[in-house]
């Protein structure tokens, strides 16, 4: 299993939806290239020129040379695959990275950012590991986070829901130091007290309303054209539905900011495709890469 958490590279400056220098809080290359292939290249036999990538970074602001370094690295992470034509090198996405994709697309299209079904099952997760595994710890506790889960107390981890455990430590073997079990929480345990206690409930509410303060208005990003506002609003918000631990809706404050985010995402995301993918279509340079 793949997760984004392993395959985002350091930080890096690129140009915000204000125009301006936005270090802290702009998309990184990668996270826009992933979007970007995601949109116009998953589930397609198309691999894109480097001059095509450069062009549409570009209209968010990311330098040609944060591209190509950009694009080596995804390679030599196994996201990407080059194709050379000529003078021309071409990139078409790795089985590795189709797999990442998808579990995007999934978390965008299906799971959604609001928990309406939650059965009221836990999955609970416990570890002890030696003081020096400060690495392994490291990577376990990571893995926790992208499955929704958030720390109990030392050494135990919980998420609403019926988590695959095995799937999500697989390859980090730890699994002789691991106890998992799923089931429903009794008196005295309050589910809303053990979100509260578990998990950063103002911190996610913070960022959705950062989204919305970005997107929920009459024309976001008027600066640039479909294509750009296409991939940033995307790659907003799947770093916004990837951080999300699903809680589930019941626990949660009625006004939930959430619940206008993702009406706010799809209403954007449904404006911006069709004229998106038409720019798209006059800029970009693609083969099949099957011709190789």
């Amino acid at each position: 299993m793949t997760r984004i958490d392993q395959v985002e590279p350091e930080a890096s400056s690129v140009t915000g939806l204000d125009g301006g220098d936005a270090a802290e809080s702009a998309p990184r290359p990668q996270s826009l290239m992933l979007s970007f292939f995601g949109i116009h290249v998953l589930d397609r036999p198309v691999a894109l020129s480097s001059a095509s990538v450069i062009d549409v970074l570009a209209r968010v602001g990311v330098g040609e040379d944060a591209v190509r370094s950009t694009l080596t690295r995804m390679v030599r992470r196994d996201l990407l695959e080059r194709h050379r034509r000529g003078r021309k090198m071409y990139f078409g996405l790795t089985p590795r990275a189709v797999e990442v994709l998808r579990d995007g697309h999934r978390r965008i299209w299906q799971t959604g950012a609001v928990n309406r079904a939650w059965d009221g099952t836990w999955t609970v997760v416990g570890f002890s590991l030696p003081d020096s595994w400060r690495r392994e710890r490291h990577d376990l506790r990571s893995r926790l986070l992208w499955g929704g889960f958030g720390p109990l107390q030392s050494g135990m981890w919980a998420a609403p829901g019926r988590v695959d455990v095995a799937a999500l430590v697989d390859g980090l073997g730890l699994d002789a130091h691991l106890k998992a079990f799923q089931g429903a929480s009794v008196a005295p345990t309050d589910a809303a007290r053990l979100i509260e206690a578990a998990f950063d409930v103002p911190g996610i509410a913070r960022r959705y309303q950062e989204f919305l303060t970005r997107w929920d208005r009459p024309e976001p990003a008027a600066e640039l054209d479909d294509l750009a506002r296409q991939l940033l609003l995307h790659t907003d918000w799947l770093d916004l539905v990837r951080r999300d631990p699903h809680l589930p809706a019941e626990h949660l404050p009625d006004d939930w900011p959430a619940v206008r985010a993702e009406q706010v995402f799809h209403s954007l995301a449904h404006r911006y495709d069709e004229p998106a993918r038409a720019r798209a279509a006059e800029i970009l340079d693609g083969i099949t890469p099957s011709e190789d």
